[in-house]
């Protein structure tokens, strides 16, 4: 008398998975799905916002900013402009502070005392009122250009 099996018989029964197994690793899968997008939102929204500390706020909170690269808003200080043989020295106020900023790099045409700027850099060290600048940013609404019309001038001189 000979036994005959099938192929499918000599292999491991098929094992069922308990419901609240499956619903726990579906769990876990929506979780990590949730914690990725969340991140990816933290870090895509935080990085894409025009952020900028004035001088009051940047000068308070010196010891924690550090030496950490930001961007620094407030009014250039008339006066206070020196160009130099890498970019310019100059001064910018704001909440009735001022900074001194060493800025490389060269400034943007519009570029002049009595406007508002926006400098990227960091401070010279946790204690310092210097601020050592690579960029300088210049914008104007017409807002802006409205209410003080002497103080914009186009890369040829005119006034707008």
């Amino acid at each position: 008398m000979s036994v005959t099996t099938s192929p499918g018989a000599l292999s491991e029964p098929h094992v069922r998975r308990r419901p609240h197994q499956r619903r726990a690793r579906l769990l876990v899968v929506f979780a990590l799905l949730a914690g990725a997008i969340a991140y990816l939102l933290v870090e895509g929204l935080g990085s894409s916002l025009d952020y900028f500390d004035t001088v009051s706020q940047a000068l308070a909170h010196r010891t924690t900013i550090g030496t950490t690269v930001f961007r620094l808003e407030g009014l250039v200080v008339p006066g206070s402009v020196r160009r130099t043989a890498r970019g310019a020295d100059f001064e910018v106020s704001g909440g009735g502070r001022e900074v001194a900023v060493h800025n490389v790099g060269s400034p943007p045409q519009l570029f002049q005392p009595d406007i508002p700027v926006v400098v990227v850099g960091h401070f010279a060290s946790k204690s310092s009122d210097l601020f050592v600048s690579d960029q300088i940013m210049v914008k104007h609404s017409p807002t802006y250009i409205a209410e003080h019309p002497t103080r914009v001038r186009a890369p040829d001189g005119t006034v707008h």
